[in-house]
Formats: C-alpha cells, sequence, structure tokens
C-alpha cells in the first residue's frame, strides 16, 4: 500500500482533529497537512520549497474565512499547470445547497463533493482509487 499526502483545507479545528484521526485510522497518508484557509494552501502549493512535497489529495471546506473553497478553487486552476503532480481535490462541505453541489461539479479540477461527515466507507473508496491510479 502507497502512502498518500493529504492535505485538509479547513477552518473547523474540531471536525480536522477528528479527520485526521480517521486518515490515521486508516493509515492511509505519511502526512496529513492541514490549513485554516485557502491562502495559506495556496501560499504553501506555490512555494518551491514544497515541490516535492505536494500533496496527492485535498479534502476542501467551502465555508472559511480569509480564502473560501471557491476562491481557492479560482487560484488553484490558475497555479496548477506549474505544480509538478496531479491533485485530487474533492469538496468536504455541510452545505447541502444544490447551488454549491452543482457548482463543485461544473469544476473539472474537482473529484466530487461530499457532505461532513464523511464516513468510513466513502473515505476507504477515496484512498483505495487514488493508490491504485498511483
Amino acid at each position: 500500500m502507497i502512502d498518500l499526502n493529504t492535505c485538509i483545507i479547513d477552518n473547523n479545528s474540531t471536525y480536522v482533529y477528528g479527520f485526521k484521526k480517521m486518515i490515521s485510522l486508516k493509515n492511509a497518508g505519511q502526512q496529513v497537512t492541514h490549513f485554516n484557509n485557502g491562502v495559506e494552501a495556496i501560499d504553501y502549493l506555490k512555494n518551491p520549497l514544497n515541490a516535492f512535497n505536494l500533496p496527492d489529495i485535498i479534502f476542501l471546506d467551502i465555508n472559511m474565512p480569509v480564502m473560501n473553497g471557491w476562491e481557492f478553487m479560482n487560484e488553484f486552476v490558475e497555479i496548477k499547470s506549474q505544480l509538478r503532480k496531479k491533485i485530487s481535490i474533492y469538496i468536504l462541505s455541510a452545505s447541502a445547497d444544490i447551488n454549491d453541489i452543482e457548482r463543485a461539479k461544473n469544476i473539472s479540477d474537482i473529484s466530487d463533493y461530499i457532505l461532513k461527515p464523511v464516513d468510513w466507507c466513502r473515505l476507504e473508496e477515496i484512498f483505495n482509487s487514488l493508490q491504485m491510479a498511483g
């Protein structure tokens, strides 16, 4: 089983703590990086010092201060060609708003829109599919 570098972009520290625990129990992820907002994550992705330590997968919340998930995606689309790897992005949101779900479906860089809390089986499916692709 290959290890996946995982990134969580979410400002809810309680949710992030639980999500990190779930990932560590799955033992899928040699590294879990966390950012409280999109600006921190974009700065990390753009920093050349991190070029060989980019995440394989990003779990992205929509509603955050400073830079929300939609704004992050706009920036990500601009910089993705400069990144040295393909990064899978999953929206993780408490919002069941059909407009948010449709908006996510219309962004080709978003792999899926998942309602919080993500369940164990869905998380396992995601990691397994990425490991098979890798």
